[in-house]
């Protein structure tokens, strides 16, 4: 009898904990926008926002790991009026989905990025990159460096740090893989807090865009292949070829990235301006949106 009502105990868990995919036309109902389309580039149906005037300057934004690129709504509304914006959701996030490859290394993203760019005939633009995004930003600048014009680093990842160690796979906790079926919006709620200054700052809307998005078929499946993809690479000998000028823009309160990081990119960047955030966290573009994009445009149109 014991067995028994322990064993509907966990059916009746797994029934109300068991998260199944959103359908793609549910999700593409609420969060395609109509400067938005897909299109198809390496291989892949990436979905990419260009808004503003196609003659102007333009600008690539990068979102990082698990969010999409609605993490620039604001930035781009306020970039969008003399600059051409164009952002899309890297390979394994938001609506682009899943990769048919399965790679989600750095050099796939940088692949089609460089892609985005041929497709939408742009030669040369600056790039805007947060966390992840950062270090694809720095990573495509040093390789490419006659296709960037500024480079803006937002409290970028690429330093090793506890669990990431240069040149080998991190060991992703086995429980993560449980995320597959289960990912109560609660907890993740908890994991996003570390990314704001002030917690108050981070929305139910917010929240429910991350949940949703992470959501979208094959998208879980991917966050955790780029996790245990991720072998990171020392940056210095790409940081030392970049010829951009450079901003690092980083939030004092960061919890996912440590604000005194700024200084290994400093040390190795000698040319690069920081603009310290005071009380603002990891995703500056979020918390603070008019704020935080103050410097950034003063460095785009010096």
């Amino acid at each position: 009898m014991a067995f028994l009502i322990c064993l509907a105990l966990l059916a009746g868990a797994a029934y109300w904990l068991w998260t199944p995919d959103k359908p793609r036309a549910e999700l593409d109902a609420k969060y395609r926008a109509p400067d938005c389309r897909y299109r198809a580039v390496s291989g892949l149906n990436v979905y990419i926002c260009d808004s503003g005037p196609r003659a102007a300057p333009a600008v690539i934004l990068l979102h990082g790991f698990g969010s999409s690129l609605q993490t620039w709504d604001a930035w781009a509304k306020l970039l969008e009026t003399d600059h051409r914006v164009i952002r899309f959701d890297l390979p394994g996030s938001g609506l682009t989905g899943a990769d048919p490859t399965g790679d989600y290394r750095d050099s796939r993203s940088i692949e089609v990025l460089g892609a985005v760019m041929q497709g939408l005939g742009v030669d040369r633009a600056s790039l805007i990159g947060n966390s992840i995004g950062g270090r694809i930003a720095w990573k495509f600048a040093a390789a490419q460096p006659a296709r960037v014009n500024r480079l803006v680093l937002i409290s970028p990842d690429g330093f090793a740090s506890p669990g990431f160690e240069y040149g080998k796979a991190p060991q992703v906790p086995a429980i993560l893989n449980l995320m597959r079926y289960v990912l109560p919006k609660p907890l993740l709620k908890m994991n996003l807090l570390p990314a704001y200054g002030d917690p108050a700052a981070l929305s139910d809307a917010v929240v429910t865009r991350y949940y949703e998005l992470m959501l979208a078929p094959g998208v879980r499946e991917a966050m955790i292949a780029r996790m245990r993809q991720t072998v990171l690479e020392d940056p210095v000998p790409f940081l030392r070829r970049i010829q951009a000028p450079t901003l690092l823009l980083w939030g004092e309160k960061d919890g996912m990235i440590p604000y005194v990081n700024a200084a290994d990119y400093l040390r190795e960047l000698p040319h690069a301006k920081l603009v310290s955030l005071p009380g603002i966290g990891h995703v500056p573009q979020e918390e603070a949106p008019a704020k935080a994009l103050a410097p950034v445009r003063a460095f785009l149109t010096p």
